[in-house]
């Protein structure tokens, strides 16, 4: 049986645009830095591409690191958390919850960019812009660390900035503990 955080094909495709759409906002953040590297930019167009019909799952799921070595070319810290949104927004059409790990990195790039008042504004912009069955997707997910066999388990993305950010995320979609 599948992971409750993978989600179905067509769940995961909804949820890969919003998750690219996320990513995208904070692109310019990474570009800022490394203009000539196309490997955040790459990642979020594939995320799109699998989110149209036009990639498949299998051929995606060992691309969506690309991105993640971008990180590698920046020094910022916000910069890295971008190309990490870009690399979570690739693995939608692995995991569903990679969705809200692209929400997460997002936010943070956001707020390191804007210290304040980035984070807030941008996880306010991503829940302005969920569509109904966006919303209904995420809200399949299980809580942040309730399930172990994915992204939402106990590893980064439960910690620190990015943990609070996916659980503002989870509340606010009316999923709580």
């Amino acid at each position: 049986m599948p992971s409750p955080q993978t989600l179905s094909e067509p769940d995961r495709r909804r949820v890969a645009a919003w998750a690219a759409d996320c990513a995208e906002r904070v692109l310019p953040v990474f570009e800022a830095e490394a203009p000539e590297d196309g490997r955040p930019q790459d990642a979020i167009a594939r995320a799109r591409a699998f989110a149209d019909g036009e990639l498949d799952a299998a051929g995606e799921i060992r691309r969506r690191f690309v991105a993640n070595r971008a990180s590698h070319a920046v020094t910022s810290p916000a910069a890295k958390a971008a190309a990490w949104a870009a690399g979570q927004a690739a693995g939608v059409a692995h995991m569903g919850a990679h969705a809200l790990g692209a929400a997460a990195y997002a936010a943070k790039a956001a707020e390191l960019a804007a210290p304040g008042s980035g984070g807030a504004a941008e996880l306010a912009w991503q829940l302005e812009h969920l569509s109904d069955p966006v919303r209904s997707a995420l809200q399949q997910l299980p809580l942040l660390g309730e399930d172990p066999s994915g992204p939402l388990g106990s590893g980064l993305l439960a910690s620190g900035t990015l943990g609070a950010h996916i659980r503002s995320l989870q509340e606010a979609l009316g999923r709580t503990r």
